[in-house]
């Protein structure tokens, strides 16, 4: 059976490939909790698609 708890699962996207002709999208799949972290994400990952560090922001 799964935790109840605040921990909860988000989607991250980046933000910099959609200005972009690439094929693609970039995403990472994390955790947050709920209760301390109430605003969206915005973390710095590889996009493998542009070959360098982007901005990636939380979806949904």
């Amino acid at each position: 059976m799964a935790k109840k708890g605040n921990r909860i699962q988000v989607i991250l996207e980046c933000t910099e490939q959609k200005t972009t002709d690439v094929p693609g999208m970039s995403r990472y799949i994390t955790t947050k909790n709920r209760k301390n972290t109430t605003a969206r994400l915005e973390l710095k990952k590889f996009n493998p698609y542009l070959r360098k560090v982007t901005v990636h922001k939380e979806i949904k």
